[in-house]
């Protein structure tokens, strides 16, 4: 007795789902990132001839520490209010607001004192106000 085997079909693999899922994670992905531009501006500076280490005038600098504490000109500040901070840079200036003031601040200093010592310079009139960073190559 001779019996007939049934043909298997040959196993595929069904892509359809395959690709409604990358769909679906293409379209996830396409909706939840954000495009941003960016605006940016070119200067082109003006170039100096003068070296940029030679100070040809004074200037009057704030350190504030990480703790708060601060001095003008490496002279300490007795204790932390504006009024204190106004009569200090005063008279280191002799009363001359073209001075360039520069802020020196501790990377963990609060914010707060920060701002004070830029109200302190708004309040005497300093318009040339610089804060000081640390230059971080690469």
């Amino acid at each position: 007795m001779k019996f007939s085997r049934q043909k298997r079909d040959t196993s595929e693999i069904n892509l359809t789902p395959l690709i409604d899922v990358v769909f679906l994670l293409l379209i996830f992905f396409m909706v939840s990132t954000t495009f941003s531009k960016e605006a940016r501006i070119v200067i082109d500076l003006p170039e100096s001839g003068t070296d940029q280490s030679q100070r040809a005038e004074e200037e009057i600098e704030i350190s504030i520490t990480k703790k708060g504490s601060m001095a003008v000109n490496q002279k300490i500040v007795l204790n932390l209010k504006l009024e204190t901070l106004v009569v200090a840079i005063n008279k280191v200036s002799d009363e001359d607001n073209t001075l360039p003031l520069i802020i020196t601040a501790d990377a963990e200093t609060p914010h707060q004192f920060v701002v004070m010592a830029m109200d302190a310079a708004a309040q005497l009139g300093f318009a040339r106000l610089k804060i000081s960073t640390k230059n971080v190559t690469p």
